[in-house]
């Protein structure tokens, strides 16, 4: 019994957990109407499950940052596309030409937390003068974070980074929300982003981890009660 007992246990504990579920939906920005070398406002680039992003906020596709054709466009050598690929989001920090963009999160378990991956980077709209700040101020629900702030010199580059935010969900449904903060006004700050994803931190036993474990417990507790048995008859 001792053997089957401390099969059991092992078993449940090496049993793997179930794969995190990705919560964001089109957290790359990749399904909309922006067509390849293209660059297109946030509210007319049809890009699916987010809403808002009003003012100078932009969908861009590879290449089109730094493309003086382009409106809004950086100082380069920008990269051409993110570490996450594809499409990606450019917007003007300056308060009065930033939008808010945003999307509902459902299926949340209150008290979870859940981890915030996205990937930032930082520019200056072209033939504009002076150093600028760029960073991004994210909510889910009433938490309010701060990503990484870039200082950057005039003309200045900001390149890719990754950012890890922790939240913990409050209610069963939450609105997480991106907006580009910069400084000064004038000298345009323009913030980017892509690869937003947002999944519960730790693993959830699969079903058959959970009977697992209850057939070790139980097995566990048949041989306690067992040796209690015996030792009253032996006394």
């Amino acid at each position: 019994m001792r053997k089957i007992v401390i099969a059991a246990v092992a078993a449940a504990i090496a049993m793997p957990a179930s794969a995190a579920v990705e919560l964001v939906k089109n957290g790359s920005f990749e399904l909309n109407n922006v067509n390849d070398g293209d660059k297109k406002y946030f509210t007319q680039s049809g890009v699916e499950h987010w809403s808002g992003g009003a003012n100078l906020t932009f969908i861009a596709s590879p290449g089109t940052a730094d493309d003086p054709s382009k409106y809004l466009a950086v100082y380069g050598p920008f990269p051409e596309t993110s570490p996450d690929g594809g499409d990606f989001v450019l917007a003007d920090g300056d308060p009065p030409f930033a939008g808010a963009f945003w999307q509902t999160i459902e299926g949340l378990t209150i008290g979870q937390t859940y981890e915030l991956n996205f990937w930032q980077a930082a520019g200056q709209q072209l033939d504009f003068k002076g150093p600028t700040t760029e960073r991004w101020e994210v909510s889910f629900g009433d938490e309010v974070k701060l990503s990484s702030l870039f200082e950057l010199p005039e003309g200045g580059v900001g390149p890719w980074e990754k950012q890890t935010m922790l939240f913990t969900a409050t209610a069963t449904s939450q609105v997480l929300k991106f907006l580009a903060v910069g400084t000064p006004g004038g000298a345009p700050p323009i913030s980017f982003l892509d690869g937003v994803s947002l999944q519960a931190t730790g693993g959830v036993p699969e079903p058959a981890t959970w009977a697992m474990m209850l057939l070790g417990f139980g097995a566990v507790g048949f041989a306690a009660r067992r040796r209690a048995a015996a030792t009253a008859v032996s006394a």
